[in-house]
Formats: structure tokens, sequence, C-alpha cells
């Protein structure tokens, strides 16, 4: 997970981010409702409002798409029939984009435009081969509108099996650039640009795309970002900071895996890939793909307002490639395995790895990395902190008096082990303290509370001493693995891909996954597990250790993350939690958070949460909360105060962000 690279946008770029709240896509965070308090006074930042432009009385700002995008609600493109409309087969929630926006009748519409550069002969070629979009009811409907240059936007399902999902992305862009326009398509890390950049390699030929990352160094991509500036390449694959690609005459942007943080900007103003890539389709008129195994409740907020549409598969073919899912605590297994309720590794998941190693490799995936992360004492269970005084103070004036000895202050930083016969360490201040002694009881005994992925991968290479085990993380991360018996010990999102699939594969430790204090922690499990069971050969064998009584686990069982993104969502919306309103979060030093709330005028419907300390020092943070459709109005008014604090050149900086990834 280390290998994710964040890139500076490229000086002459077109930035989407300037789009006025307003015209945001519905149901989607606005870009420029992130501001800075420090920004320079009179800047224009990508927050201001334009007045006028939003449409009265929509329940959702900016949600009265014009009808050259689309009407939403209805799913259909502007001027098509009512029969037409609400066939998704026929048209996935199509724009007009063309002027035969509403004439699609069959599932695979013959194409209205040449393709450009006169290859005549192209589409009739694309049709006849076998496509990856076939699986999916309508998935030729949604090629079939990017060749005729209208703007489908679709919530995407993808199937699980070892093909993977590179090769339908390259088959969209290939429809997009067959109508004449042009793609961007953004993945979460450079191991999956080089995925999808093989696959477009392989399907659109040599010199029709490039791809953007931060390893490819300052000179190199600055020549790739000219290329696609002056319209030589008109389709863009990368990571992040490829959602600001020039392309020309875009007709399509793609985002894969949107539940990933990493598409999320961490410098102000807080920019997230599907926020900047949902406003660029609105204000271009192209056409918008949101991909993944899993589904996150802002994809569903999207389908559930009409702005997009679902591509998902018959639930005959997922049962067809789908894993067979194991959960660990089931009773028929307890019954068998007393010990399994203690075990790390309990007799059914050992089953699974000698059966799959018997064909194939086979997949381990750990949520923490690392050797031991956390100790305790063994004795007494208390958690192991850092004795050693911290390695710098500030220098105090001499006292005169000093009526009591004040104690030595203490680091108390958490305890780690590097390897099996390494002394312990600190996680803060980095020393070793090799004559630690447990505060409470004096023993010098130490026990694991966390194992990390180093020490699960030396574990399982001495139960199984002649299988050779990779490991896939942080220190280093494998792209693809041989198809050939191995044991391959990764961390979430590094799991490299196995030529043919995994034979089988063991999720450990649901519950560090599951137990995390974020509200994401469910879905963000939901996505990591169909990550890697995706890579798994059809009926392979899957082992996870969790309840099986739980959402996330039962959504693996049945692979239905539809459902599951929807309660989420249902339940965000009885709780008051984005996406289903707007809330925006203030952080700084108590007195500046303060007194900026005491002077931002706040919509009528604004309700203040906090503020409450948080983890830094002397740090307060509060929360605004409104309606949803009341985040352009909170958004200008957060601008207006940040501005009036830049103008006084307060010291104090209040950190302002809407609708964060880290709320809780």
């Amino acid at each position: 997970m280390g290998e994710a690279t964040r890139e500076s946008a490229t000086p002459g770029s077109a930035t989407p981010g300037s789009a006025t709240p307003e015209s945001a896509v519905p149901g989607s965070a606005v870009l420029g409702e992130a501001t800075r308090e420090s920004a320079t006074p009179g800047s224009a930042t990508p927050g201001s409002a334009t007045p006028g432009s939003a449409t009265p009385g929509s329940g959702v700002p900016g949600s009265a798409i014009p009808k050259a995008v689309g009407q939403v609600g209805e799913g259909k493109a502007a001027g098509a029939s009512q029969a037409e409309g609400p066939a998704l087969e026929r048209v996935v929630s199509s724009g007009a984009g063309s002027s035969e926006a509403g004439s699609t009748q069959a599932a695979s519409p013959e194409p209205s435009r040449k393709p450009a550069g006169g290859k005549a002969g192209r589409v009739g070629e694309v049709a006849a081969e076998a496509s990856a979009w076939d699986a999916y009811p309508a998935g030729a409907s949604f090629l079939g509108a990017l060749r005729d240059g209208r703007a489908p936007r679709a919530v995407w399902s993808a199937l699980p099996g070892a093909k993977g999902w590179a090769g339908a992305v390259a088959e969209a862009v290939r429809a997009t650039l067959d109508g004449g326009r042009g793609a961007v398509v953004v993945v979460p890390d450079g191991k999956d640009v080089a995925l999808a950049d093989a696959a477009f390699a392989r399907l659109l030929g040599p010199g029709r795309h490039v791809a953007l990352t931060a390893d490819l160094g300052p000179a190199e991509r600055y020549r790739r970002w000219l290329k696609v500036l002056r319209g030589q390449v008109r389709a863009v694959v990368g990571t992040r900071a490829a959602m600001f690609a020039p392309v020309t005459g875009l007709g399509l942007v793609a985002i894969w895996d949107d539940g990933d943080d990493l598409h999320a900007e961490r410098l102000a103003p807080y920019p997230h890939a599907r926020e900047v890539l949902g406003l660029r389709a609105h204000r271009a008129g192209a056409g918008m793909l949101i991909g993944g195994y899993a589904r996150t409740a802002e994809a569903t907020q999207l389908v559930a307002g009409g702005w997009a549409r679902p591509i998902v598969a018959a639930r005959t073919t997922i049962r067809s490639l789908a894993p067979r899912v194991h959960p660990a605590g089931e009773d028929a297994e307890l019954a068998k395995d007393q010990a399994a309720r203690q075990a790390r590794l309990p007799s059914i998941a050992w089953r699974a790895l000698r059966h799959g190693l018997e064909s194939g490799p086979v997949l381990v995936q750990v949520p923490r990395r690392g050797y031991l992360p956390s100790l305790a004492c063994q004795h007494c269970r208390t958690p192991a902190r850092c004795a050693l005084p911290p390695t710098k103070t500030a220098v105090r004036e001499p006292q005169a008096e000093v009526p009591l000895a004040e104690p030595a202050p203490l680091c108390h930083g958490p305890l780690a082990l590097r390897g099996g016969h390494a002394a312990p360490y600190c996680r803060w201040c980095g020393r070793v303290d090799a004559d630690w002694r447990c505060a409470s009881c004096g023993s010098p005994r130490l026990r694991a509370v966390v194992t990390g992925a180093r020490r699960t991968a030396e574990e399982l290479g001495r139960a199984f001493p002649s299988v050779p085990v990779r490991t896939s993380g942080r220190d280093g991360v494998l792209a693809t693995v041989p198809g050939t018996r191995a044991l391959v010990v990764s961390t979430p999102g590094a799991e490299p891909v196995a030529d043919g699939g995994y034979a089988a594969a063991v999720l450990l430790d649901g519950w560090a996954l599951l137990g995390r204090a974020d509200l994401r922690a469910g879905e963000e499990t939901v996505r990591r597990w169909m990550n890697a069971a995706a890579l798994l050969r059809p009926a392979a064998e899957l082992v996870v250790l969790g309840d099986a009584a739980l959402p996330a686990v039962q959504a693996l069982l049945r692979w239905d993350p539809v459902t599951h993104a929807e309660r989420e969502l249902g339940d965000r919306a009885e709780l008051g939690f984005p996406p289903a309103v707007r809330m925006a979060t203030l952080t700084g030093v108590a007195s500046a958070v303060r007194q900026m709330l005491d002077e931002v005028r706040l919509p009528a419907d604004a309700q203040v949460l906090g503020p409450v300390p948080v983890d830094e020092a002397g740090q307060e943070r509060a929360m605004i909360r409104v309606r949803r459709a009341g985040g352009a109005a909170l958004a200008a008014a957060l601008k207006g105060a940040s501005g009036v604090r830049a103008a006084r050149k307060t010291p104090d900086v209040v950190r302002v962000s809407v609708d964060p990834l880290d709320l809780i």
C-alpha cells in the first residue's frame, strides 16, 4: 500500500475545480466547498459561488442539470420518449450529447458516427469481438452510447475473476475514441496504472494513450502532459493527479475503486477524484463510469438520485464466478474444533491453504504491516509503553526555589518488534528499549497483541517448509505473481494479480478492520475483502475470519455489495452523516475555532456540533451539518469567514474541510 504517490498538477492544465458549487454533480461532494483559512485575501477560491447558477427549488445543489446533459430522476436523454427513458438496457442514464440521444432501441445499437481517423471498419470489428461487457445486461448499451457521442453515466459493479477490470475499462475507452472523443481514467495507485496501461496498449494500439504517474519523473511526465494538452493523445490513465489532465473533446471520465482513500487529496482544497471527474463530466457533457468490486455510499447516492444508473450482472453470472466463502466462526466448524475460537488460524483456514496449494498460489491477507506492531505485558496484559525520556526537551530557565522535585518526563510511545530476535523499539521516538519492564507488575516478558504481515509470513513458512513465501506490502509491492504454488502474504491494497487467479485465500483478523473507530469501517472492510476475493478463480475457496452474522461478512458471502451500500446509505441518512447531508469540519486552536464559529453567517438550518478536543495538543474541532441542498450556502459562508480572517492576518489557522473522509 505504500506504492501510492501524490502528483502535483502540471502547470497549464485546465483545473475543473474552479467550477461553482451550484454546478456540482447531484449527490456528490462539491470540490470547491473545501477551503483553507489561510488563503490569500482576494484570491479566487474554488468554492466561490456564482449567483443564479442553481435552479430554484431543487432538492440537491445543482440537481437541475441542463437538458443537454440529462434529466435527473428520469435517467433519460433530453427529447427521448416516455417509453424509451426508463429502459436501462437501451441507454444507461445517457445524456443528449448528440441529436440521436433517444434513438437507441436494442441492446447493441448501431454506431451513428464514423470512427475518428478514417477507420471505417473499426466499429464493426469491435462488435464482432468478444467483449467483457457482454456479461452485463446494460453493458452493450453503455458502449453503444459512448460510440454515438452521448453521455451515459453509470455505477459499475465489476464481476469477480482473474480476468480483472482493466480490459473492460479499456473497451469503454476504445468506444469513446471510436466516437471521436477523449477519455480520462483515474486509478488508486501505480500497480493499477500498470495493469490498465497494459490493457490499453493491447486494445488501443501503440501511441493512442499515455500513463501519468509520479515514477516517470518530472521531465517525462511533463512531455506526456504536453501531448495531452496539444491533442496528440486523447486517452489518459493515471493516479489521482490525472483527474486534471487537459484532454481535448472529453467524452468519458472513469474512476476505478472510488472508495480507496488514495483518491482523496490531503492538501487544501482537499479535492476527491470522484468529485472532480463528476464536475468535468457535467460541464463537458461527457459520460462517467464509477467502477469497483464494491460500492461506496457516495456512488449509491448518485444512483438513488437518478444521476447515474447501475450496471450489474445477473445473479446467475455472479454465482458462477464468485468464490465459495466460508466464515471461520460458523457453529458447525466450532463444534468440530473447540480451539478455533482462540486460534488465529483455525482448522478450516489450514485446510483451505493445503487444498489450494495443491493447484496453485494461495493468498493470505493481513490487515497490519510489519512484524509485531503492538505489544503488551505477558503477565498482566498491560500495553507496553516506552519508558525512556524524550529525545529532546525545552531548556528551562533556572529557578531560585524548586518546591518539589518533578518526575522526569517519559516518551510513553507504543513498543513494537521488527523481527523475531530483535529488541523492542518505540514507534514514536525510534529508540530501542532493551531493559523494558512492565510498569504495573514489573515483568520483563512481552506478548503480541497484533501480528503483522511479516510475522505471518514467517509462521506460514515454517508450517509449509517446501512452499515459497512471497510478501507484498509497504516494503515492496508485487504487481503480479506466477501461477505456480506459493504462499502470497499481502496487506490490503497490495495484493498482486496471480496468473490464472489464486486457488484459495484466507482473510485474517477481520476484527482489526471492522473494529476501527471510523464512519466507513464497514464499507472499507467490504471493499478490501472483495478486492482480494476478486483475484480468485471461479468457485475457489475463501475463508474469512469474521462472524457470519455481521453485515460485511454477509455481503461477501452473497457477493452483494449493492445491498450493503444501500443499507449503509440508509443508516447514514437516519443518523445525519454524509453523503446524506453536508458536514463541514473546523479544526484549529480552540480560541480560533470558537472565534470563527461566532463570526460565520451560517444557513438557517445549520447545526453546530462541538467543538471538542482532538488528538493534537491544544487542537479542537467543530462540525457543522446542513441539509444536502444547503451545501453550496455552507461553502460560501465558510469561504467568507475564512477570507475575513485572512484579511485580518490572524496568526492561528483554522482548517476547513467539507465531507472529509476522516470524519469520525
